[in-house]
């Protein structure tokens, strides 16, 4: 049982720091319409770890110039002729092809290639757990302090706008955090799962919430429990925690919608 604790429980608490993160950005981003902005962010990060192979450079920081730099790209593509949901994919499917087409040319790297795509939370060790809580506080103050703009940003950009919000700026600011969530949850759930991380616990609450409030505690919650449950599920059945904790999320959610459409018919 020591042994099982030993290995589960710095994963555990590393998951249970990042559901911080999870669950205010994720409901942002469902406020925002930007569910895109993850999954090109995520796979991203696949090119990321590739570069940081080819050069022998730690593999945060090949994700970390990846990640900034898309947000550069996407921050000079803006433009009013160009959908945003077409520029994402466009970038998505641009840097998940290059990344795997790069660790194809990289010996070192295709051993680890799933991992990387589906992420191993198990890796995560006690030394890991200081700077992970530190970057995630820091990131963590910086989205209270500007909470309050994202949301008027999210609910009516306009209204913002006239009250004195820097809309472009919050974008920034936005699209920055997230960027750091996908360096940080690239070993919990990989490249291709990372959206999901975001996306379910938020799309549940909201089935549930009466509130933003509500919403950001309830997918606190529920993002809490698909890391518990998921990794648990991972160690017992010896599958990637990646895909577990996403599929418990996921089971999750159908729960709950098949309870409330049963209760409505009812």
């Amino acid at each position: 049982m020591m042994e099982w604790l030993q290995l589960l429980l710095p994963a555990w608490i590393m998951g249970t720091l990042l559901v911080f993160l999870t669950a205010p950005l994720g409901c942002l981003m469902l406020w925002r319409r930007m569910s895109f902005f993850a999954d090109t962010m995520a796979h991203g990060t696949l090119l990321g770890v590739a570069i940081a192979g080819a050069l022998s450079l730690p593999l945060w920081v090949g994700v970390a110039l990846l990640a900034m730099m898309l947000v550069g790209i996407l921050w000079v593509l803006h433009d009013p002729r160009l959908p945003n949901d077409a520029l994402l994919a466009l970038c998505s499917a641009t840097l998940l092809c290059s990344g795997l087409l790069f660790i194809q040319h990289l010996p070192s790297l295709r051993p680890e290639l799933l991992s990387y795509l589906f992420g191993d939370l198990l890796t995560i060790g006690w030394s890991d757990l200081p700077v992970f809580a530190v970057v995630i506080s820091l990131a963590l103050v910086v989205l209270f302090k500007h909470w309050q703009a994202q949301i008027q940003i999210a609910i009516d950009p306009d209204m913002a706008v006239s009250e004195g919000v820097n809309a472009k700026w919050q974008r920034l600011i936005f699209m920055l955090l997230l960027a750091l969530f996908t360096v940080l949850a690239l070993r919990a759930v990989g490249s291709l799962l990372m959206g999901a991380l975001l996306v379910i616990p938020a799309l549940t609450a909201r089935l549930l919430a009466h509130s933003p409030k509500q919403m950001v505690i309830w997918a606190f919650g529920i993002a809490q429990v698909g890391v518990t449950v998921g990794l648990w599920s991972s160690a017992g059945l010896n599958i990637s925690t990646g895909l577990s904790i996403v599929l418990t999320m996921s089971i999750l959610f159908a729960l709950i919608f098949a309870m409330q459409k049963i209760k409505k018919i009812a």
